[in-house]
């Protein structure tokens, strides 16, 4: 059987797999699993703008008053601002109903502890443990039962801890903000109009259905054209619960998580705020990025795929700033998880202080082309590649010829009967022809039997 979570909580389209009566088991044995011993534990609740949102929260307050919790339900927030709501308030947990950038017909649970971290796969499995065996639960009865609070002013207290974690005003800069009709809807304008910003919002009027439609951090097109329409300084766009950031120059050119990261990166070494003068990335970051930190005096750490992981690294070794390519990223020093808003400010701090473009910026770095291409294999082969001397004596043959100047890197999908395979390389046409003979050759070795 499946493993219910995935690498962000429990995902689905709403109404069929992520259903109200599995949102309502996950809520009961969330409560149990996380709140312990504790009298009427307090569990906090945020969600998104999508139409099957309300369906769960209900369901889910329903599972966590029957366990005897308190659900404390802070409505439409970023995912972020739960994390940091859960530590604020004295919580003993916080869930998050959320499908991220996925379109709106997904939705998803997540959930963090009371320090706001998200759990563990040991912590998960407990609950999926619970859930398939819902019926061994205890329900509370009587005065017993627990009760629905809900918060009012979670959105002017998330604006004003937001504001509090630069010093710069923003004044004279021009902002063009993409919110995915989304999570950040109020809060990202908000925040930018309070530190001075000329701000231009797009993507802010969710109706349910329209997330993430041809918006936000996974489709800045359109950010990119407003930008330039408004000669403005720099267009942010956000994922649909606002835990992810995109951002575009003044010449409309991407600026991704890599380029975020390692802008961050310099200005908080050269401030003496870096701990131990380390970013910590996953293994899909661009070698561009270690490459040219490298030559700042930065350390890159390098994890699985997964924010969880690079978290996960930053805590047991004391590093302050980490994220991936897609703009997840963690300024641990003032949440315990990714913030797009809180990226994007810290991101136009940096622009203030420096006073150059974020295009000038942004050349810290280069990023080296990169080519993706999946070798479609029989699923229950996907692992073999690295077991077979032809594949991974192709592959050191290539990793050679790049002489320190790429990287190859092998993955078996997750979710596919796929071998992913990604070269990083100076020279793009040659990168690409090395990926097909890598792809073709795992392919004829591993391929579904006739």
């Amino acid at each position: 059987m499946a493993r219910m979570f995935g690498t962000d909580g429990v995902r689905g389209i709403a109404g069929k797999k992520l259903n109200a009566q599995l949102a309502y088991k996950l809520g009961l044995a969330c409560a149990h699993v996380l709140t312990g011993e504790v009298h009427k534990a307090k569990i906090l609740i945020g969600r998104d703008t999508r139409i099957s949102g309300d369906m769960l929260e209900n369901a889910l307050v329903a599972g966590i008053c029957s366990a005897g919790a308190e659900a404390q339900c802070l409505g439409i927030v970023p995912t972020p601002a739960i994390a940091h709501f859960t530590r604020a308030y004295g919580a003993d947990a916080g869930v998050v109903i959320s499908a991220s950038h996925n379109s709106f017909e997904y939705n998803g649970i997540k959930f963090f502890n009371g320090h706001g971290y998200k759990l563990a796969d040991a912590i998960e499995d407990e609950i999926e443990e619970l859930v398939n065996n819902i019926e061994s639960l205890p329900l509370c009865t009587g005065k017993e039962i627990g009760r629905r609070i809900d918060i009012k002013n979670a959105t002017k207290e998330y604006v004003e801890f937001l504001c509090s974690t630069i010093n710069e005003r923003l004044d004279g800069l021009k902002v063009v903000l993409d919110c995915a009709n989304g999570a950040s809807f109020e809060t990202a304008e908000a925040v930018m109009k309070k530190l001075g910003a000329e701000v231009y919002t797009y993507y802010n009027d969710p109706n349910g259905i329209n997330i993430n439609d041809h918006c936000g951090s996974t489709d800045p097109a359109t950010l990119r054209k407003l930008v330039m329409e408004r000669d403005a300084d720099v267009g942010l766009a956000f994922d649909g619960d606002a835990d992810r950031l995109i951002a575009v120059d003044e010449y409309g050119k991407i600026v991704d998580g890599d380029r975020i990261m390692a802008i961050c990166a310099v200005d908080l070494k050269n401030r003496g705020l870096l701990k131990n003068d380390t970013l910590v990335t996953t293994i899909m970051s661009n070698i561009g990025l270690e490459i040219g930190l490298k030559e700042q005096g930065i350390n890159i750490v390098k994890t699985g795929v997964g924010d969880r992981y690079v978290l996960e690294e930053m805590l047991k070794s004391g590093y302050s700033l980490g994220g991936e390519q897609s703009g997840h990223i963690i300024f641990l020093d003032h949440n315990s998880t990714g913030d797009g808003v809180l990226s994007a400010i810290q991101l136009l701090s940096v622009m203030k202080r420096s006073g150059k473009k974020l295009s000038e910026l942004a050349n810290v770095i280069e990023i080296y082309p990169q080519v993706l291409i999946g070798a479609k294999v029989a699923d229950e082969k996907k692992n073999d590649w690295k077991n077979i001397p032809e594949i991974t004596a192709l592959v050191a043959e290539v990793e050679e010829k790049l002489e320190g100047n790429g990287r190859v890197l092998i993955r078996a999908s997750g979710t596919e009967a796929l071998v992913r395979v990604m070269i990083e390389g100076k020279d793009k046409r040659v990168i690409e022809e090395d990926a097909v003979r890598i792809a073709k050759l795992i392919e004829s070795h591993l391929k579904e039997e006739a």
